[in-house]
């Protein structure tokens, strides 16, 4: 039986969804969120330059974190965002709330409302949902310190209390909800692994099935169906006819070994493989009319099979029969029928475990997408329909 030999690979987005969706959100968002924060802070920082504001000062750090801002949202966008640029981030933001005394005008310090204020929240909470706890609640401390001796330099230590608090309650919730969403999303995606390894494992499972349903087709095609025939006289021996019927056997199951271990591509001419099969059959008389159609490889592989097991239960059940076999294209459906005049059969009476009609035939059938119809009744010969929808 041919082994099945799987290959290993890295997870991608694709084998871990949630994690994949997860990093997205929490990739564009702090991207877009520190790139708008840092536009329309750099208008604010512009607009209100009086008290004891440096302009000489303001306007390169203005520039300074203007250009970080959108650096950061490209890089992050294009290669995610890393430690690097969180540290980057936490670095700037630290050293410009440090900067407070001249780089805020008095007046809009208080209120938590300046530039650097909100600046210092989107840093906070752009850490947490960035980078892991161990490094994002250090960086959250961080900056709520500059800002704190920024604030207190300023001459506010009311602002620098306030704002501390509101830094610490942003670093804390978004460090939990962070969290919490890894953890679940974690769990999502463990789920969602195992699953995937329990449907790969029932692949496997199904196609080692069909491999040995085709083993057993083939066998009963042809060395069972000649040992039959043989023991039921339809084919005299010792004689020529059977010493051709052995070797045709022999050279079947070879061919079968090959095919195995080389895929069938392309289109496939039906009629010529009709051909080959009658060939194969010497000891009917068929009549055929066999029209030019192409077909898919395995498809026309599939109907060839079929019809050598209808012509194999012809020669084994009615032997003296008179045989017709037909190939046409009817829209875009090509139809093969075999039917002979011999002692016929009812179907609903073969039993379950026989093979021929259900596996050599209807499972031939149904494993390339189309469908078989055995007509037959006691007294009234045997007609077998096979059919394939998709024909070009």
């Amino acid at each position: 039986m041919p082994v099945v030999a799987a290959t290993t690979s890295p997870p991608g987005p694709l084998d871990r969804p949630a994690g994949g969706a997860f990093t997205l959100i929490f990739t564009t968002l702090p991207a877009l969120l520190r790139l708008t924060c840092g536009l329309v802070g750099a208008v604010a920082a512009l607009a209100v330059r009086g008290g004891q504001v440096r302009v000489g000062l303001l306007v390169p750090a203005v520039a300074a974190l203007t250009a970080w801002s959108v650096w950061y949202a490209i890089r992050a966008l294009r290669h995610g965002i890393g430690p690097a640029l969180v540290a980057g981030d936490v670095t700037l933001t630290t050293v410009a709330a440090a900067a407070i005394p001249w780089l805020v005008a008095p007046e809009v310090l208080p209120g938590e409302g300046s530039w650097i204020a909100v600046l210092a929240s989107t840093t906070v909470i752009n850490a947490q949902a960035t980078a892991p706890a161990r490094w994002s609640v250090p960086a959250g401390l961080l900056v709520t310190a500059g800002y704190v001796g920024g604030a207190a330099a300023a001459g506010n230590p009311v602002e620098a209390r306030a704002h501390a608090a509101t830094l610490l309650v942003q670093a804390g919730c978004t460090a939990m909800m962070t969290a919490v969403m890894r953890r679940r999303i974690g769990r999502a995606d463990a789920v969602f692994a195992d699953y995937q390894r329990l449907t790969r494992a029932a692949l496997v499972a199904r196609a080692a099935r069909e491999a040995e349903r085709r083993q057993n087709r083939e066998l009963h095609d042809t060395v069972l169906a000649t040992l039959t025939m043989v023991g039921l006289g339809a084919v005299p021996g010792p004689s020529a006819a059977l010493r051709a019927r052995c070797a045709t056997d022999l050279r079947t199951l070879a061919e079968l070994a090959d095919a195995r271990s080389t895929p069938t591509t392309g289109a496939a001419a039906l009629d010529d493989r009709l051909r080959a099969v009658l060939a194969r059959t010497p000891e009917l008389t068929v009549t055929a009319a066999l029209e030019p159609c192409a077909v898919p490889a395995e498809v026309a592989g599939a109907l060839a099979a079929g019809v050598a097991a209808a012509l194999a239960n012809v020669a084994r059940h009615a032997p003296g029969a008179s045989v017709t076999l037909r190939l046409a294209r009817v829209a875009d459906t090509a139809v093969v029928e075999v039917a002979d005049d011999g002692p016929g059969f009812d179907p609903a009476t073969v039993p379950a475990h026989r093979y021929g009609l259900r596996e050599s035939i209807h499972g031939r059938m149904s494993t390339v997408g189309g469908r078989a119809e055995v007509t037959s009744a006691p007294g009234a010969g045997t007609r077998v329909r096979l059919e394939w929808p998709g024909v070009d």
